[in-house]
């Protein structure tokens, strides 16, 4: 991949799983890079992030789901 931006979303996530976030990609627990190379492969793909919050309103999960009809 080796582009700026998903160099700085790799770097995003995993400070975020650093934090305790959980990271799934549809529906499947998933670790930050391979949702980077999932999601800047397919070209013909498109996921979309759903954030999850806890009680008192932390950042729990990101949700990454394929987008079938848009």
């Amino acid at each position: 991949m080796g582009n700026v931006r998903t160099a700085t979303w790799e770097r995003l996530l995993m400070q975020m799983e650093r934090e305790g976030v959980g990271f799934y990609l549809n529906g499947k627990k998933s670790e930050p890079h391979e949702i980077i190379r999932k999601c800047c492969v397919s070209e013909r793909v498109v996921y979309m992030p759903d954030f999850v919050m806890d009680e008192e309103g932390k950042l729990q999960e990101v949700r990454y789901d394929e987008v079938k009809r848009w």
